[in-house]
């Protein structure tokens, strides 16, 4: 059903404009959105008066209310009637809307319907705020806004902390969109859904968001999900991994990480506008309910020298003095009338202590004065400035608001000038839960509260800060971050001893926890490894925190007891040589409950073994490390990757395995396995059914490696995303003196180490220990190997069994 000023073809037309060459954007949304009116107002004329029925209105209301329709989006349409409507008349909108495909979120309501339906519900109430005329009666649609304004002002004081619980249970369900490595465009903390709560709070008249680089931020995000709905030809909201490229290359972004940087700085300034905008709402509030007027009256006046940092304000705005040139006003901290943002450099910083060390933000005008008025630090920088952005580090989680609000200005950057690399930067591995600037941050706020562990908080601090700031560097990001640190500790005042000491944590934050969890902590060398690199027992004990808050900053799956346990063990044994107190430890001798084992498996010619939970006979509420799995089976060929097999069937996580040789009775030499495993799902299986799985796969009636690849086939197929090759390789020589460690590093996958093991048998080198570690997807694995004479494996044969591995992981 047409008219002359419906265009014929409403898809056709639609399809055209979106795969043509013109403009896209904003540019394109608004055609879009033109070329949608005239066809929904010629469906209203279909039929009747040119202008539509009398007392009708054709409105666009949501999105397309405020005239930018994404290729993919809804279109919410009002029919707005004044109580004489044709009951025929929806039907004959509707359905030519439904023939062509369009998504349609309609209604059909007077006035009076529509403003008690936004009475009672917010999202409805939000959508009418942004009511534009299409067609019809239009006089009508300006009764309907004029209305809908009026009841959300005179409905504000209600509706405001309505609306910001809104936005709060959507980023608990969302997460934040700066950080996420599939953000929900829309959805998510600092997404298009807040950038139109901003405008709704505005429109109360009652505050209003900063707007530079608001409305850039949005249009950016906009464009986005423009380009994600052409490359999907989906409505949805979610950037995921596989799609990222092609978006990237629709708006013509170098690449992925590109894309992901822009994205991440548009939702910050929403985010932090918005945390701007609710502060305002929450004074403008207290101020209507009386609080704000208590609160004056209950604060003290500023009593010091001069014109004084906290001299009282006029009127009922009280202010108390937090710091020289700073006090707390309206929960926030600002600058004091006297201060002198041009004539004192370390302003910025020492406000920003204050505010944190207080559990306070520094407000939005504070922090633009200070951008515009305030000069660069001297280099070096003046003691107090190194004083106060420790003391800004050591306010723990009070530090991020305010670093938040330096950042957002630019003070950030001016005050670290490397910041600019790793800003927004994202980490593309399941194991880093933020990006890497905000990573940095909250390595910060984990060591704050660990700073009694350590004779130099003041190092700790300003390490934690920096250990990752090489990764906006191309190679190794600990190497480039050494050099960086370097000239960030002379800028910043630090003594040569102490840049030296944060050379060292920045160069070697990884090496603690990569050394106790792949290398045999036993063997002489992986502590010598350690001695080497911290010269001091002070430096160790900083390189011990900085490793904890690190992997605690980084996500769960980096932490855990059991690498604790690992870490701390390391850390004392090197703590012990650095004091000179260390002799190599001894091989234990075989513990009872072992010697039993050991003894029945000789006997029976079978398996034996015990399972033990490792937070047994430890203090009530230790965390378990898992479960120590004893084995105790006469020596054969493949039994490495046959016993791994077993457990990858019963779907039990290797954390890791030691080997030794023992001839209880004499009659032939019993291997005794102690594996650490942890069950991936649900509780640990039955010993008595490990057992006989594990005496039917040695005695072949269970074919493992066909149970195993019968099970992946029957797993339901899921798209994944690409991974990089498995590196196998030979670790130098210094990593051990009477062992060959061979590395693994793969994609984690169920039976993994069961094809490494079956590889190693088949190779017929013996492996002594083996140290397996999973961080989020990947597993980075270490096995000791010997020959049949337990010495280190010649070069040639080393080679070789790199090979077989490499050829069993494909």
């Amino acid at each position: 059903m047409t008219t002359e000023t419906s265009p014929p073809d409403y898809g056709a037309s639609r399809a055209a404009l979106l795969a043509g060459p013109g403009p896209a954007g904003r540019p394109r949304r608004a055609a879009l959105a033109r070329l949608t009116d005239d066809w929904l107002a010629g469906l209203l004329a279909a039929g009747g008066p040119p202008g539509g029925p009398p007392g009708v209105a054709l409105v666009a209301v949501g999105g397309y209310g405020r005239g930018e329709l994404s290729p993919r989006s809804d279109l919410d349409v009002l029919l707005l009637h004044d109580g004489r409507l044709d009951p025929d008349l929806p039907e004959r909108i509707w359905y030519p809307v439904w023939d062509a495909g369009a998504a349609l979120d309609h209604s059909v309501r007077t006035v009076a319907e529509a403003r008690s339906v936004a009475a009672a519900d917010l999202k409805a109430q939000l959508g009418l705020l942004d009511a534009r005329h299409l067609a019809g009666d239009q006089a009508l649609t300006a009764a309907l806004r004029s209305a809908v304004l009026t009841d959300w002002r005179a409905s504000a004081p209600a509706r405001l902390p309505e609306l910001r619980d809104l936005g709060r249970e959507r980023a608990e369900r969302h997460g934040e969109l700066s950080f996420l490595l599939e953000p929900d465009l829309k959805e998510a903390r600092g997404g298009l859904r807040d950038a139109v709560a901003l405008n709704a709070v505005a429109a109360t008249w009652l505050a209003d968001a900063p707007r530079d680089g608001l409305d850039a931020a949005a249009l950016r995000l906009a464009d986005v999900r423009d380009a994600l709905h052409l490359a999907t030809g989906r409505a949805t909201e979610r950037l995921g991994l596989q799609d990222q490229d092609q978006v990237a290359e629709r708006l013509g972004v170098l690449d992925a990480d590109t894309l992901l940087r822009q994205v991440y700085e548009a939702a910050r300034t929403i985010a932090y506008a918005s945390d701007v905008t609710w502060r305002a709402v929450d004074r403008v509030l207290a101020a209507r309910s009386g609080r704000g007027r208590r609160a004056a009256r209950l604060a003290f006046p500023f009593t010091g020298a001069g014109r004084g940092a906290g001299a009282v304000a006029r009127g009922t705005v009280a202010r108390r003095p937090l710091a020289e040139g700073v006090v707390e006003q309206d929960g926030e901290a600002v600058l004091a009338q006297g201060a002198r943002p041009a004539a004192d450099p370390v302003l910025p910083l020492r406000a920003a202590a204050a505010a944190a060390q207080n559990g306070l933000t520094v407000s939005y005008a504070t922090v633009r004065r200070l951008a515009a008025e305030c000069r660069p630090l001297p280099v070096p920088w003046p003691d107090e400035a190194r004083e106060q952005l420790v003391t800004l580090l050591g306010a723990g989680e009070a530090a991020v608001p305010v670093w938040e609000a330096l950042e957002a200005e630019g003070l950030v950057t001016r005050l670290l000038p490397d910041w600019e690399r790793v800003r927004c930067r994202p980490q593309r591995n399941a194991v880093h839960r933020w990006t890497v600037d905000r990573h940095l941050v909250e390595t910060a706020v984990r060591a704050a509260a660990m700073t009694r562990r350590v004779a130099r908080p003041d190092l700790l601090l300003v390490a934690a800060l920096l250990h990752d700031i090489g990764k906006g560097w191309p190679g190794d990001h600990s190497e480039a971050g050494e050099v960086i640190v370097r000239d960030v500790a002379a800028r910043m005042g630090f003594g040569p001893e102490d840049t030296e000491t944060l050379a060292v944590l920045v160069r070697h934050h990884l090496t603690l926890v990569d050394t106790a969890t792949r290398r045999d902590p036993d063997d002489p060398a992986t502590v010598e490894a350690i001695t080497k690199v911290v010269g001091t027992a002070a430096q160790l004990e900083l390189l011990h925190v900085l490793t904890e808050a690190d992997a605690l900053a980084t996500g769960p799956a980096a932490w855990s007891g059991w690498r604790a346990s690992l870490v701390d063990g390391l850390a004392a044994r090197v703590a012990a040589r650095l004091a000179g107190a260390y002799a190599a430890p001894v091989e234990a001798a075989p513990t009872a409950a072992q010697e039993r084992l050991a003894v029945e498996a000789a006997r029976t010619g079978g398996p034996a073994l015990s399972l033990l939970a490792q937070s047994e006979g430890a203090d009530p509420g230790a965390e378990p490390m898992g479960v120590e799995l004893t084995l105790a089976v006469p020596d054969r060929p493949g039994l490495l990757g046959t016993v791994a097999g077993v457990l990858a069937l019963h779907r039990l996580a290797v954390r890791s395995a030691g080997l030794r040789e023992l001839d209880p009775i004499g009659a032939g030499p019993v291997l005794l396995l102690s594996w650490r495993v942890a069950a991936e799902f649900g509780e640990l299986p039955e010993a008595a059914r490990l057992r006989a799985d594990l005496r039917r796969a040695l005695d072949g009636s269970l074919d493992v490696a066909r149970r195993l690849a019968e099970r992946d086939a029957a797993a339901p197929r899921r798209r994944g995303i690409p991974t990089p090759p498995p590196v196998v390789a030979v670790a130098p020589a210094v990593a051990s003196a009477t062992a060959t460690v061979l590395e693994v590093r793969a994609h984690d996958a169920p039976g993994l180490l069961h094809r490494i093991g079956r590889a190693l048998d088949g190779a017929g080198v013996r492996v002594r220990t083996a140290h397996v570690s999973t961080l989020g997807a990947e597993a980075v694995d270490s096995f000791y190997l010997t020959d049949g004479a337990g010495r280190p494996l010649a070069a040639g044969r080393a080679g070789e069994v790199v090979a077989a591995v490499r050829a069993a992981l494909g």
